[in-house]
């Protein structure tokens, strides 16, 4: 047996090359030209033993930055936050870990009653009536939200604000090339949304104006302006993107009057795990239920009068004709929603609350801080946890001096802003303690001179 883990015999190479009439692999290939096929040896180091391998891969994973052994104060998206243990091992057990779609509820209710429970979390946090799952990320859910309003307004124009998380403004330029959608960038002043842009922008072909809350530099958007500025067109829609762990303590966006509200739920129970995956929500009105992409999962009764749970709508093109779909999403996200419903279960109401609130002190103290060592802040509104310094030097190398200190620093703003060079998003979360965060400060502003 040349390879462990690709265990084909001779005996096994020979039998299915005479079922199929060939009498070699090469035969296989014939259609495809010599010339074009690679000769030889790959470039490739020799097989190894196990041990060997698992020694080489371990030396390799040793390289990278953890968050066991470094303190980040990175966010822009992807956070650091506290995970309850038992999420690990719920979402371990057999029954959920190997479990895809549900297309059987007779033999998938405890799949089903999970994803049930995460749309009813979700709905309660945003204040909308319907949630769905399954939606990849924050990105995508937001992309999907954007052609869905196009899509019932028959309206071509979208307002993007640029304090929008500016991977998710990518996202949504990708979707909007199929239906030639018209994406115009509303920018920020001081690191919200440019009100005055945006009531000029806006007209009677505007399908929807898309706001993040908090937005991507930290800061609390005013919904109830950004409301009124909306209203004064008829049918234009409000799509907000939210992290759904500032919503335990912020006015939900459905209070607001939002039509759309998505966002990512890595934020509760899914590490950082270099950027993915992650699960994606999408929570809407009654009105535009059917409309929603992915799936809604259902509770009902069975002919005994027995709880159960069934796929109430699936519109998307693996269920029903493609014509009629509203999305083609597919791959089912069900396995991180769980593990952020054992999360949000796990915190609890009030548990997440004092965690947003913790957010939220922890952030103003590491402003306090700041202004303390004489670095400027440039975040003067209100925030959530995330706040923007400006530095002498360049992010970029600051941020590889704090990581021989042990360090993740914040987020080179320039990568996305070029009128923003050395400035730097920094984030803080319920885990950070007082003595990380002064011992961050010194670190930051010893390097900044």
């Amino acid at each position: 047996m040349e390879f462990r883990y690709l265990p084909m015999t001779e005996a096994d190479k020979k039998e299915m090359l005479e079922t199929i009439g060939v009498d070699t692999t090469d035969e296989l290939f014939s259609d495809i030209p010599s010339k074009v096929r690679f000769k030889g040896d790959l470039n490739l180091k020799k097989p190894t033993s196990e041990v060997e391998l698992k020694k080489e891969l371990s030396n390799l994973a040793s390289k990278n930055a953890n968050l066991k052994e470094y303190r980040s104060f990175l966010g822009a998206g992807v956070y650091d936050h506290f995970i309850p243990s038992v999420v690990d091992h719920v979402i371990s057990r057999s029954e959920f870990y190997t479990a895809y779609t549900p297309y059987q509820p007779e033999i998938s209710q405890g799949e089903l009653q999970a994803i049930f429970e995460f749309q009813t979390m979700i709905s309660e946090l945003t204040g909308m009536a319907v949630a769905n799952s399954s939606m990849y990320d924050g990105g995508t859910a937001l992309a999907e939200a954007v052609n869905l309003s196009a899509a019932t307004t028959k309206k071509k124009k979208i307002l993007v604000s640029k304090a929008v998380h500016p991977e998710s403004r990518a996202v949504i330029d990708s979707y909007a090339k199929g239906p030639n959608l018209e994406i115009v960038e509303i920018d920020q002043v001081n690191g919200r949304t440019d009100l005055k842009q945006l009531a000029n922008e806006l007209d009677e072909n505007t399908a929807s104006v898309v706001i993040q809350y908090p937005n991507f530099f930290g800061q609390i958007e005013p919904l109830n302006e950004v409301k009124e500025i909306i209203d004064q067109q008829k049918k234009t829609m409000f799509i907000v993107s939210s992290n759904p762990l500032a919503l335990g303590y912020l006015t939900p966006p459905g209070e607001f009057g939002a039509d759309i509200v998505v966002g990512d739920t890595q934020v509760f129970g899914i590490p950082a795990q270099f950027g993915g995956p992650h699960c994606g929500y999408f929570a809407t009105t009654t009105k535009l239920m059917r409309k929603v992409p992915g799936r809604l999962v259902g509770q009902t009764k069975d002919e005994d009068g027995q709880r159960g749970f069934v796929l109430t709508l699936q519109a998307r093109e693996q269920h029903i004709r493609r014509d009629k779909a509203t999305s083609n999403i597919c791959s089912n996200q069900a396995l991180n929603a769980l593990a952020s419903s054992v999360a949000m279960s796990s915190i609890g109401k009030h548990g997440l609350k004092k965690m947003a609130m913790l957010n939220m002190h922890k952030a103003r103290y590491m402003k306090q801080k700041l202004s303390e060592a004489n670095l400027e802040v440039m975040t003067t509104g209100t925030f959530f946890n995330e706040l923007v310094v400006k530095l002498s030097g360049s992010v970029t190398e600051y941020n590889t001096q704090l990581l021989q200190k042990g360090f993740i620093g914040g987020y080179d703003l320039e990568q996305a802003y070029p009128e923003l060079k050395g400035h730097m998003l920094i984030a803080v979360t319920e885990i950070r303690t007082k003595e990380e965060i002064n011992t961050f400060v010194k670190e930051l502003g010893d390097i900044n001179g």
